[in-house]
């Protein structure tokens, strides 16, 4: 069986089972806060930072007021998501680039998307593929590389490189399905420490299955 034959049955068994997989967990109303919750979303959980987003959108809900906010004000709504004084420089300087130099539209592009303070291509795939529509790439998060990895889909380490392995491999009618369902899987059965092999309906397609 080719890598795309079994990549393409990995996907078709889980989407039976997480039919319901939200394409992110992080809470949004629109491009913008996807973007900046997912800023946020570095090193931290998606739990502490859609603990924060609603008082910080409530209170600057457009690039441009977030653009004029005070500095200290926004670190001390993001505090609980962790390096929170940076995170603020970059939330604060993304809403100004955001204004200034893209008419106060998020732009739908990663190459754009990547001029702004702290967009990551992680991050700029997110927004692109779960509040744009577009696919360009592949969101590769820790728990998309982690699996990938354990399925043998891609044996790097960076999420660049493992992007690039997928692509190579996917049809792109299937890429926002993929970093889906991976995240799922990875969230509920292939977990970090404990992958819960037993209970793994991708078990026969997985070269790692009960070695971990």
């Amino acid at each position: 069986m080719s890598q795309e034959e079994r990549a393409i049955r990995i996907l078709d068994a889980l989407g039976e089972a997480y039919p319901d997989a939200p394409q992110t967990y992080l809470r949004f109303e629109n491009p913008f806060q996807l973007l900046i919750a997912t800023i946020l979303s570095a090193h931290t959980t998606d739990k502490s930072v859609n603990s924060v987003t609603p008082i910080l959108f409530e209170r600057f809900s457009t690039p441009k007021a977030l653009a004029d906010a005070p500095l200290d004000e926004i670190k001390e709504i993001i505090r609980p998501v962790g390096t929170f004084n940076r995170k603020a420089v970059y939330i604060k300087e993304t809403a100004r680039q955001i204004v200034e130099e893209f008419g106060g539209e998020v732009p739908d592009s990663i190459e754009r998307l990547a001029r702004l303070k702290g967009v990551s291509r992680k991050t700029a795939n997110v927004v692109l593929s779960s509040a744009l529509g577009i696919d360009e790439g592949i969101v590769v998060d820790t728990h998309v590389a982690r699996v990938t990895r354990r399925l043998g889909l891609s044996e790097s380490e960076k999420p660049a490189d493992i992007e690039r392995d997928l692509i190579e491999i996917l049809p792109r009618k299937r890429w926002r399905e993929y970093a889906r369902l991976l995240g799922a899987h990875g969230r509920q059965v292939c977990t970090a420490r404990k992958p819960r092999c037993d209970d793994c309906v991708i078990r026969h397609l997985c070269p790692s299955a009960g070695k971990v």
